[in-house]
């Protein structure tokens, strides 16, 4: 694997072509293809549990949030209680840097990190079990459990992308929608626990199943970085001069930003249209479902159309869907499930998506890196979407209208620059005028297309019209293709 070496020496220096010097090397990398499968299974399997008991229970917050504002448990405002919530998924994505860093690091690696952040998720939920006060549960229920989440998360996110090629986005989702099966399942149980054994004790349930099940995880996972070369640098603020990982940013920032919104006010949006809480329960465990069936269609259609268009028209639909159903239709326990089982299917497409998008936009062996940065960007939407989703939100009839409104701004905004991402995309392929086995594994590995499209950019005539950057891009708005 010198191949991989020199890969990761240069894309860690932050030079764009760091693939080869023609296109030789994309059939040499075609040739030399990774055979998936076999253990990378496996590996599936540990990341799908590893979701459903972090972003799953994260989930189940959901409920939670309902109860702490309809009961004032702790006597805060309701801000406080979104901020909890919001707090756990920025403090995950904080860690990035010290995960990306001790995955990286010879003394410790992918397994013992994993393990380090279910013993943390174990602590926050054992610590909130004895919480009297609301910086208990911002200690606990937010800081030690999103530690957790994030060092768990963080080093097993790039760990499935390295094992599939041609199935990489059908495997990835597989790995995603664990969190969608385990927010259905511990959206359930959370509400029945809180009912009948009392709050301390569901939290103390909870520490233990997500321990053995995460430690399980910790095992199953097993990362290819070494025969890969993975660049692990916890800053590489270089790619931020890419146009293309700019337009990545905007369409996750967004995506996020909908996406939180929309998970954690669901079940509290049900009880304001006047169901029961065990019905606003029920509904936010049918959009866990929708979830956990969604993840996996969206990445075999990705596969197969193209990961860009996939990625791109779910986060459309999901912006339509909010825009006109939640708002007009969304009013009574039949079209509130309708609308959880629509929009629970696309809703998450950014989890689904992200880690082999981000192969087509930096190249496989930049996935760390990139992803770190990109953690560390989502910081603010994870930080702040639901305080302001509770902020937006008033009592009485239409008190969601405002909240409905911004939540589909925000996925409709993510999909212009998610559209916009495609179009530079489809002028990588059509500058680069490869052939369709190179075209196949350049869809697949932006790495792989860098210096092939230097090379033709270098020895193109600027008089000719076809190397035109501004036009060509503005021409794969409307190019229907794979991508």
């Amino acid at each position: 694997m010198a191949e991989s070496d020199k890969l990761a020496r240069k894309a860690e220096d932050g030079n764009d072509s760091y693939i080869s010097e023609d296109s030789s090397t994309l059939r040499s990398q075609t040739q030399e293809e990774f055979k998936e499968g076999g253990y990378g299974w496996f590996v599936i399997l540990g990341v799908f549990l590893l979701n459903a008991h972090t972003w799953g229970l994260n989930s189940s917050y959901a409920v939670f949030l309902a109860y702490y504002l309809r009961t004032g448990a702790f006597g805060t405002s309701q801000l406080g209680y979104a901020f909890i919530g919001g707090l756990s998924i920025s403090i995950a994505l904080l860690a990035s840097p010290l995960a990306t860093s001790l995955v990286g690091w010879e003394r410790c690696g992918t397994r013992p990190t994993i393990f380090a952040g279910g013993v943390f998720v174990t602590i926050g939920f054992i610590g909130s079990s004895f919480a009297t006060e609301l910086w208990h549960l911002i200690l606990s229920q937010g800081v030690s459990f999103g530690l957790g989440m994030g060092l768990s998360f963080v080093a097993s996110a790039v760990v499935p992308p390295q094992w599939f090629v041609k199935r990489r986005s059908f495997a990835n989702a597989i790995g995603a929608s664990g969190s969608g099966f385990g927010g259905l399942c511990y959206s359930l149980a959370t509400n029945a626990m809180i009912s009948n054994i009392g709050l301390p004790w569901t939290f103390r349930i909870l520490a233990i199943i997500s321990f053995v099940a995460n430690s399980v995880a910790s095992f199953l996972i097993r990362d290819r970085n070494k025969a890969i070369g993975s660049v692990h640098v916890a800053f590489n603020w270089k790619l931020f001069k890419r146009v293309q990982f700019l337009l990545f940013q905007g369409w996750v920032f967004l995506s996020l930003a909908g996406y939180i919104i929309l998970v954690f006010s669901i079940v509290d949006y049900c009880q304001s249209v006047g169901l029961s809480p065990s019905q606003a329960s029920l509904v936010g465990a049918l959009f866990n479902l929708a979830q956990g069936f969604g993840r996996p269609i969206i990445g075999l259609s990705s596969d197969s159309i193209g990961r860009l268009n996939v990625a791109n028209l779910s986060t459309l639909f999901c912006g339509l869907l909010c825009f006109f159903f939640w708002i007009f239709g969304a009013k009574s326990m039949a079209t509130c499930i309708i609308f959880a089982l629509l929009s629970g299917s696309v809703a998450g497409v950014v989890w689904a998506t992200i880690a082999p998008v981000c192969a087509e936009v930096v190249g496989l062996a930049l996935i760390p890196s990139a992803l770190s940065v990109t953690w560390l960007v989502l910081v603010l939407p994870a930080t702040f979407a639901e305080v302001i989703g509770v902020s937006l939100r008033h009592p009485g009839p239409g008190g969601y209208l405002k909240v409905q409104l911004f939540t589909a701004s925000m996925y409709t905004g993510a999909f212009i620059f998610g559209w916009l991402l495609r179009a530079w995309k489809v002028w990588e392929l059509e500058t680069a005028r490869l052939d369709k086995e190179q075209r196949e594994l350049a869809i697949r590995d932006d790495g792989s297309l860098s210096s092939v499209l230097e090379h033709e950019l270098r020895n193109s005539d600027p008089r000719n019209p076809t190397t035109n950057r501004p036009l060509s891009i503005v021409k794969g708005l409307w190019a229907i293709q794979r991508v």
